[in-house]
This record gives C-alpha cells, structure tokens and sequence, in this order.
C-alpha cells in the first residue's frame, strides 16, 4: 500500500474497532440503524472518498482499503453503496447527496422500466433485494430508457415509491421497492464511453473486497482460536490436519485479496470489467472456501449466534451472491473469450498487465 492508503487503512480500522462489536452487528440485524456510527463515518469523510475534488481525485485504489475494513468488521453500514452512488452521481453530473444512499442496476429481468418523459426520467416497476433500502435517502438507478443509457437519482421519501422491508441471509437489509410511475428528482444520459451497467460491475467491485476483508477477518479469528482451543492435552492448531487447513485459508485469502488490490489498481468508468469478473470470481471461490474451513476448526462453537464468526460467513455466503455468482461471472468471460479467438486472446490478457 502506498503511504496514503496505510494512513486510510489505519484511521478506519481504529474507527470501526473502537465503535462495531457484537452489540452493534446484533442491534442492526433487529432493525436498529447505527445512526451515531454512520455519523462517524461520514464526518471522517470515508463516504466521500471515491468523489473527486479534482480530474485526478480519489481512486478505487483508495476506496478498497475502505471497504476491506468495511467487511473485515462486518460493519452494518451501507457504505459501499453510498460512496458508489456518491462516485458516479459526481462523475455524470448529478447533485451531490448528503444522506445515505443505495443503488440499484436495471438488469433486464426484474420487470423495472425506466421512460424519458418531458425531460424527466420516470421509473415503473418493482426491484427485490434492494441494499439498505429503508436506511437510504437517495437511490441511485442505472438502465436504459429506450435506446439511452441513463443515470437517476431517487428520492425514496417521494410519492410513487413503497418499500417492504426484509432481510438477507446475512442479517443485512434488502428491502423491497415498488415504483409507479415514478419521477426521478434528477436524470442525466450517461456518456458513451462508459461501461455498461456502472452499478452491476462497479457493485460487484465493492462485494469482493469488502469479501477479502471479512476472509482476512475469518483467518486470523480461526487461527486464534485454533491456538486457544485444546484437545487430548494440546492445542488444536499443533494438529497436523488443523494446519493443513489453516495453510489453505491462508492461500485463499491471499488470492482473494491479490485479485481485489488488481482490480481496485486498474479499472476506471470507461474499462477494467475483465478484471473485476476476475476479482469477483475469485474472492466468490475463497468465500466458500474459507467459510467451510472456519467453520470445521471451530466445530459446533462457531454455528452459534453467540460465536463472532457467523456474522463474518453469514455475510460471505450472501455477497458472493450479490451483483451475480462467480458462475455468472465466469460464464461472461467465457463468452469474452471466445469472441476473441485461441489466437488472440493471450497476446490480448499478455498486453494488460
């Protein structure tokens, strides 16, 4: 890490472990917004960190180290989506929001549908599984309308919106919302050279490093009580199996960390979703790894809710989920692949790194 991202590494991770513990992770599952956690944060500018003050602002070399920490702490915070919408509403022109924020990709098969009208962007339809909906102010949609790509920006408190609250297996909100016909409080077209689906791939950016760090979180916890634990006179972890293991989740998590640091180095709003379909994959491949070995050196300690593990592997099994599953993934760069041809495709993977 450069010098500026250990100074950002530092100030979050004393944050977060001074103000996130059980309590707090167990609150937010009943319901509770942390309000005076999310004040922390966004007073230390963390939310905004992905918003340039300039042509060569922050980058997603700075934001990974934020939501590395996001998800070694498990932190009930939507902050991933609120700097992403943050991010890209700056990056198109729209009005910067001061409240939390969630995000949502129109992805073809959910049924939403987005019209220009009069100048104004009007949604319909409905989006399940909406992060931290009930907790946002603002909801940033990507999609098309007609032949245009557009960016809207949402006011969830605004008349044509309905949510339904619910929960996925990680404890974390994903709320249903209902939109008729619904005027967005501000649209922009989105620039050409963009990629497509800003939110779907730059999402799935964010879900596989806030997996390395809750896979990071797994590691050091497994190999910690691994040391504590004894059986037959000595501790578990002298084991040589327990080793073994142990030797594997290491393995994991370095990968699954190298792919997300790659990732977070190289892409940009107009390039870089080879790399972040190989991040995804990769860290979606050591979540379910890692999660299986954490819990096999635990034993029957750690599937209970008292356990602190849970609510780091609770947490991996629905990211990896989110913004699409390593097969999904997979099956893109496939398609990639072999749309370039054997003969060209190494020269073309060679030629980028």
């Amino acid at each position: 890490m450069s010098d500026s991202q250990t100074l950002i590494a530092e100030s979050i991770d004393r944050m977060l472990s001074d103000h996130v513990d059980a309590g707090v992770r167990e609150r937010a599952e009943h319901g509770e917004w942390p309000v005076d956690l999310w004040a922390l944060v966004e007073g230390a500018g963390f939310a905004d960190l992905l918003v340039p003050e300039a042509e060569d602002g922050s980058d997603w070399a700075d934001a990974g180290v934020i939501l590395r920490a996001l998800g070694y702490h498990r932190a009930p915070l939507p902050l991933a989506e609120t700097m992403l919408a943050r991010w890209l509403a700056r990056c198109c022109g729209l009005p910067d929001t001061k409240e939390p924020c969630t995000v949502l990709e129109q992805d073809g098969t959910d049924g939403l549908s987005l019209d220009w009208s009069a100048g104004t962007l009007r949604i319909s339809g409905a989006a399940r599984r909406v992060p931290w909906a009930r907790t946002a102010r603002w909801l940033l949609v990507s999609g098309s309308a007609g032949s245009q790509r557009a960016l809207g920006l949402v006011d969830l408190s605004s008349s044509g919106v309905a949510l339904e609250p619910a929960a996925g297996v990680g404890g974390e909100p994903r709320d249903r919302i209902s939109f008729e016909d619904c005027a967005c409080a501000d649209a922009r077209p989105m620039p050409r050279d963009w990629m497509a689906q800003p939110i779907l791939v730059f999402g799935a950016l964010s879900r596989a490093a806030q997996m390395a760090g809750a896979l990071r979180f797994l590691l050091e916890q497994s190999v910690r009580y691994a040391g504590e634990r004894e059986q037959f006179g000595r501790p578990i972890g002298r084991f040589q199996a327990i080793q073994q293991m142990l030797a594997v989740l290491a393995g994991e998590v370095v990968a699954a960390q190298t792919a997300v640091d790659h990732a977070c180095r190289t892409v940009c709003l107009t390039g870089g979703r080879f790399d972040i379909a190989i991040a995804k994959i990769r860290t979606g491949q050591a979540a379910g790894v890692g999660a299986a070995i954490a819990h096999q050196v635990h034993g029957a300690m750690g599937f209970t809710y008292e356990h602190a593990l849970h609510f780091a592997t609770r947490r991996l099994w629905a990211w990896r989920a989110e913004y699409h599953s390593e097969a999904w993934w997979a099956a893109e760069i496939g398609r990639e692949a072999m749309d370039r041809g054997g003969d060209a495709l190494w020269p073309w993977i060679t030629s980028r790194h």
